[in-house]
């Protein structure tokens, strides 16, 4: 994790215009009423720019945001959504929450066992009691069924264009898709072109797997659905939603 986003940041709003932040945070709000609703207080992991969390306010919720990327708390605070940098692996707020939310496949950025179970742990930490962790990771048996392919994406605004190639290798035995981004930029002032790398390597799970490790982070499992839809999970089904419950 240490340097996904580096530069993707910059862009990362132009390149996920299409995301439909309100309607992923209708479908959140609506599972945090149905397991919890009296909750008013959320602590999003990886609030990137705040794209949720301007959604989650309109709804009446209190949210605080951690992010890595300076940049993007940057711009998340000047969308008016309040967050700190911090890595979820390793950080404390001082204050508990009704609800930890994760979204975006945040957790699935973490590819290693002892930063899972820590970040676990932290979201354990800051809940009240019976609080919520909801989240949404790629789900393993799509990812095998189907397999990640080479994409290529074009998108621009007044002052760039920019061609994103994505090409992902498959790690079979550690459950980890490792996506090559290649982002090449041309800059509409100047006509001048540059490009950059990153990789960023997501992990995938299955249920049983998010199951064991809920029990020894001292949570249980209330669901695991489709995210979005609210489907049984199945080989089509990419992006799944969980949702734990601090255990008493």
């Amino acid at each position: 994790m240490d340097v996904n986003f580096v530069h993707y940041s910059k862009y990362y709003d132009l390149l996920n215009q299409n995301k439909d932040y309100y309607a992923e945070t209708i479908y959140i709000s609506k599972c945090i009423k149905k397991y919890s609703p009296e909750a008013r207080t959320i602590l999003e992991f990886g609030s990137g720019t705040g794209g949720h969390g301007i959604f989650f306010q309109n709804l009446g919720y209190d949210i605080y945001g951690l992010e890595r990327s300076k940049l993007m708390v940057d711009k998340a605070k000047l969308n008016g959504v309040p967050c700190e940098q911090a890595d979820i692996t390793n950080f404390k707020v001082d204050r508990k929450f009704d609800v930890v939310v994760s979204l975006f496949h945040v957790i699935s950025y973490i590819n290693e066992n002892k930063q899972l179970e820590s970040t676990f742990r932290n979201a354990y930490n800051q809940l009240n009691s019976e609080g919520l962790f909801i989240f949404d990771v790629w789900y393993s048996p799509s990812v095998y069924y189907q397999k990640p392919e080479n994409r290529v994406r074009k998108v621009e605004n007044d002052d760039v264009l920019i061609i994103r190639l994505a090409e992902p290798k498959i790690h079979f035995n550690i459950n980890v898709v490792d996506i090559n981004f290649t982002i090449i930029v041309k800059d509409k002032k100047t006509n001048l072109w540059s490009e950059f790398q990153e990789i960023h390597p997501m992990r995938h799970y299955s249920i049983p797997e998010l199951e064991l490790l809920a029990s020894f982070t001292g949570f249980k499992l209330l669901l695991a659905e489709e995210f979005l839809t609210g489907n049984l999970p199945s080989q089509h089904t990419w992006g799944i939603t969980l949702i734990f419950q601090k255990s008493a």
